[in-house]
């Protein structure tokens, strides 16, 4: 059992549109490490040697704060799908993994590191909204890499509209938030290493028709959550304008209620098509300009924190092992690193994704495979960042002690 003590002021907080940790501002550079709790298990997958040099190597480059997937959802060995799921069916849990999480926090815990942890995806590779229409009765759902993206939203939209689905949703919130954690000894609501949970990674309606729905769903799963745990804060995960219909007032809406403690941003300029596969670097002024402006346009709808907690710029020519070169990723990341530190418009980022150690076997992940910061469906090693990356450490860990500190 752990013999950490645990006061008030390890929890992250919020005051006049700052973070708060220890009676000081809090502003951070960290990263997405989505299977941090899958490695933390004994089982499939697991390997803690791995996950405590890989926390002890983003600790030492400055980054403490992590977002991470909690578990994923559905059966094993499905196509474009991480491996193995957490929720196996309805309440049902790998014990493992659980542990893993566990255990995950746990060393957090003794390295002072945040976690903002989300809980769905409305996004196929971790299961989440597509997995919880299955299991209400609405069939399999169709994945984007097979059966196009317009199938797959057609579908998933249903989530939102499903009262049965978002109940097995709610009775997951439930379970996760309300865990005692099996190696601390102390229930979740009391780990200082938790800085927020997340709805969801990136939630949308997927249906304009829906946004209202959307919107009572995310405010009530939010009030959920704090009914839960009065210590941690509740952040969606949406990527913004691009994540609500085109909609950035509803956006705004949103991260404006009380149900919402601060406001996220996702950026990929090359999946909205800022640029293209033969022009990452021709187009690079084009990407930072845009990014300026999406960042600006949210920070002008709220006063609350704002977090870019994802964003990710491909490796030269679109390669994917880790001996490549990343001159047009480490621009865009200085352009980023430089509005967190010079302007007031952003608290936070979180890029995407870590790699560490890995060592990609195959362009597409299959099972066995070490895990990159690329999920299933992803080339793996396209927009990990890999401790080989020296060009990209550096720029991070400049940043990160620039940064990082309260």
């Amino acid at each position: 059992m752990s013999v950490l003590s645990v006061s008030a002021n390890d929890f992250v907080t919020v005051n006049k549109g700052e973070f708060i940790l220890r009676g000081k501002p809090y502003r951070f550079v960290g990263t997405n490490f989505w299977y941090g709790p899958i490695l933390g298990s004994r089982s499939a997958g697991g390997d803690r040697n791995r996950l405590m040099a890989e926390l002890d190597s983003l600790k030492a480059m400055g980054l403490d704060n992590l977002r991470v997937l909690v578990g994923g959802d559905g059966d094993r060995r499905m196509e474009s799908h991480i491996e193995p799921t957490l929720q196996k069916a309805p309440g049902v849990y790998d014990q493992d993994l659980l542990e893993g999480l566990d255990f995950f926090l746990a060393e957090m815990e003794k390295r002072d590191m945040r976690a903002v942890l989300y809980l769905n995806n409305s996004w196929e590779w971790s299961g989440g909204y597509g997995t919880y229409l299955e299991w209400t009765g609405h069939g399999e759902c169709p994945l984007p890499n097979r059966d196009g993206y317009q199938a797959y939203i057609s579908h998933v939209s249903k989530f939102i509209t499903s009262p049965e689905a978002k109940a097995l949703y709610a009775s997951h919130v439930r379970n996760i938030v309300g865990r005692m954690n099996s190696i601390t000894g102390r229930p979740y609501s009391e780990s200082p290493a938790i800085m927020s949970w997340q709805i969801a990674n990136e939630p949308r309606c997927f249906d304009s028709a829906n946004k209202q729905e959307f919107e009572k769903w995310l405010v009530e799963t939010g009030r959920l959550i704090k009914s839960i745990d009065g210590n941690h804060l509740v952040s969606t995960g949406s990527e913004g304008y691009n994540g609500c219909e085109g909609d950035i007032e509803l956006w705004a809406r949103i991260h404006n209620s009380d149900a919402i403690d601060y406001a996220n941003i996702h950026i990929w300029p090359y999946n909205w098509r800022w640029i293209t596969s033969d022009s990452l670097k021709e187009k690079l002024p084009q990407a930072l300009e845009n990014t300026s402006d999406y960042i600006s346009r949210h920070r002008r709808l709220t006063e609350k924190p704002l977090v870019l907690e994802e964003f990710g710029y491909p490796r030269d020519n679109m390669a994917v092992s880790p001996d490549s070169s990343t001159e047009c990723r480490d621009a865009y990341y200085e352009h980023v690193f430089r509005l967190v530190s010079e302007s007031a418009d952003l608290n936070g980022v979180n890029f995407w994704g870590w790699g560490g150690m890995a060592k990609p076997a195959h362009r597409t992940w299959q099972p066995g495979d070490d895990y990159t910061g690329d999920p299933a469906q992803e080339d793996q090693g396209l927009n990990s960042v890999f401790i080989s990356d020296k060009s990209t450490i550096e720029i991070i860990r400049k940043a990160a002690g620039s940064i990082n500190k309260y």
